[in-house]
């Protein structure tokens, strides 16, 4: 039904509906609307009937045009209400006694008037602006204390509502604030200039933070590349070894068969034999799982290039037996 009310106030020869929600809204609109449409039906609503003395069969054409007024103040009221709202009022005889009546159903007596003004006075003093929340959201919500109070009768300077949401605004906020005291006099600054100024810094500060953002994403991207250009490295230098032990142990291998070399016991070592499932020694003493390899007899047979590249590779395990 609210939603149905703010649909109904977009024309401006329809009133406003109101359906028990949101009266201080309500109450003000048909304010505006009633003093735009006839300011004597205004007067009506406010002061009562307007007064016919005469009897019905002596009515002047004056007469006539007041209790035209008096009937139409009546029925632009009723127009705004729901059945159950004008159910409430149905019994009152002039329309000034049905306004009073909505206003006593939904604002309550003197005390309980009193009652609200405190519990927005209260919400209006402690007003801050919420984590996460945007300018003009933390306008709405000012404004709703505001006009809820402004509705019930209490009203504040334009000036102290300026000076109160400055005073909401987070710490991070405080550059931008003492620039806004130093630069106007606060007694006189408008909520208008002052909420512009203060969405004009929030632009700014979203797009220096996206900025930022671009930024520290890129420096993310450029050291993930150097981390998986090291990795590349890395893994090419294990490939490259790896297939440099392949090459030399099958070279060692044919080199042994070939020359027929002499095992004896001295200096020895042990190579690996390259599988697809990996590297394992190829070793035929299965107590010591080493096969002897004469490295004195490599030396002697000039094959220092061998044993050096052995020894790189750090797979010959070299010791004396």
């Amino acid at each position: 039904m609210a939603a149905q009310s703010h649909f109904e106030g977009q024309s401006v020869n329809r009133p406003p509906l109101f359906d028990g929600e949101d009266y201080t809204y309500w109450k003000t609109r048909m304010e505006f609307f009633l003093q735009g449409l006839d300011y004597q039906i205004w007067f009506i609503i406010e002061e009562g009937d307007l007064l016919v003395t005469n009897e019905k069969d002596k009515w002047t054409e004056d007469d006539k045009k007041k209790i035209s007024l008096n009937c139409k103040a009546k029925s632009i009221l009723c127009c705004t209400l729901s059945k159950k709202e004008f159910n409430c009022i149905s019994a009152c005889k002039s329309t000034m006694e049905m306004w009073e009546k909505l206003r006593i159903i939904y604002e309550g007596t003197d005390k309980v008037k009193e009652t609200r003004i405190d519990i927005l006075v209260t919400q209006y003093e402690g007003f801050q602006m919420q984590p996460g929340e945007k300018i003009t959201q933390m306008y709405s919500r000012f404004t709703d204390i505001t006009n809820g109070l402004a509705g019930l009768g209490k009203t504040y300077e334009i000036g102290d509502m300026v000076r109160k949401i400055l005073r909401s605004l987070p710490a991070s906020w405080t550059p931008k604030l003492r620039a806004i005291e130093e630069a106007n006099d606060l007694k006189r600054m408008s909520l208008e200039k002052l909420i512009g100024s203060l969405m004009a810094h929030e632009i700014n500060m979203e797009r220096l933070g996206e900025s930022s953002s671009r930024k520290k994403h890129s420096n993310a991207l450029k050291a993930e590349e150097v981390a998986s250009e090291e990795s590349s490295d890395d893994n090419e230098s294990i490939r490259s070894s790896e297939d440099e032990e392949a090459l030399l142990s099958r070279r060692l291998q044919r080199i042994l068969v070939k020359k027929n070399f002499r095992l004896r016991r001295g200096l020895w070592g042990c190579f690996p034999h390259h599988r697809a499932a990996g590297k394992v020694y190829n070793c035929e003493d299965e107590d010591v799982r080493q096969k002897a390899v004469d490295v004195a007899d490599l030396e002697k047979n000039g094959m220092h290039n061998i044993v050096a590249a052995m020894q790189r590779l750090k797979w010959t395990k070299i010791a004396t037996l």
